[in-house]
């Protein structure tokens, strides 16, 4: 029997954010505020790393690849979260399952270019004179290359088995997006296999990056206490103290809404607020972290847009 027979839902009703409906266009301008604080703050750094020359460089090259993947991340997510605001919670079952594919797969990217940024900090600092061997342009682009293929392609397999199932029952969505779990739990079908084999994905997809970072950094830290001066030592580790905290806010962040979404006692208003803050956060604060406390992105912001606000209020 073809899925059309059992499906008795073309569309899902994304419940969102548990606040009275008056508060509504209150929180819609000031997510509003917040996508386009998120959204312009990386199309800066893009295109101030596609402009300058001076920043066409390994470390430059996988932020730009950050920023273009936050832009993607927040324009997948919260466009659809702010016309909820408005009234419009329904979303059709083609857009619930493509929005979940790209909120999966683009998790996987970030997590897989953490782990190239990672081993571009690790050159850095423990082999240098090597580094521009280690870390060449064709070495940069088939790092990033296999990051988003794993990403995209991975996120095809939890996905794809995941909208074939029959959605007979509940289209309430407890969550701000069409989050992966969430959906499965509203199919009239034994949906453990589907799990599992999401479980084994998210394994695969987080794990192994996250231990290779601890392994960089424990050789990293290793590296850096057999320096002689305190000054030396300082300079090694400001090179990795943006990466640092980028990795802190990625992983922490995710095992809060892992945690969040599986522990009983905490009630579903309570996790779509969780899933909120975790959209947002990254997206928001990496372009900060990472480049705009940066001497060379400052420059060439003055550079090409003149922004000499932005360069004297920030400090390296």
């Amino acid at each position: 029997m073809s899925r059309s027979n059992i499906t008795l839902h073309s569309e899902f009703i994304i419940v969102g954010l548990p606040t009275p409906d008056e508060q509504d266009t209150a929180l819609f301008i000031i997510f509003l505020i917040l996508f386009l604080a998120t959204f312009l703050g990386n199309l800066l750094i893009v295109v101030l790393i596609s402009l300058d020359h001076r920043l066409h460089m390994p470390m430059y090259f996988f932020l730009w690849n950050l920023s273009v993947l936050d832009i993607l991340m927040t324009t997948s997510i919260i466009p659809k979260m702010l016309a909820g605001l408005l009234g419009q919670k329904t979303i059709s079952f083609t857009g619930c399952f493509a929005q979940m594919y790209f909120l999966i797969s683009f998790a996987a990217v970030e997590g897989f270019l953490v782990a190239a940024m990672a081993y571009d900090r690790y050159v850095a600092v423990v082999k240098p004179l090597h580094y521009n061997t280690l870390i060449s342009t064709k070495v940069c682009i088939t790092m990033t290359t296999i990051a988003w293929m794993l990403g995209v392609l991975g996120a095809l397999l939890s996905v794809v088995p995941a909208s074939t199932l029959p959605f007979c029952g509940s289209n309430l969505i407890l969550h701000i997006v069409c989050d992966y779990r969430t959906v499965l739990m509203l199919a009239c079908h034994d949906v453990r296999a589907q799990v599992n084999l999401a479980l084994l994905i998210a394994m695969l997809a987080i794990y192994f990056p996250f231990l290779y970072v601890l392994w960089t950094y424990c050789r990293i830290i290793a590296s850096v206490l057999k320096l002689k001066t305190v000054e030396s030592r300082k300079k090694a580790f400001s090179m990795c103290s943006s990466h640092v905290t980028v990795v802190f806010l990625y992983y922490v962040s995710g095992a809060v809404v892992f945690i969040g979404l599986r522990v009983e006692s905490i009630p579903p208003d309570g996790r779509i607020i969780i899933g909120s803050v975790h959209y947002f956060l990254t997206p928001l604060l990496n372009p900060m972290i990472y480049s705009l406390r940066n001497k060379k992105i400052k420059a060439a912001a003055h550079k090409y847009f003149k922004l000499r606000s932005l360069s004297g209020s920030w400090k390296v």
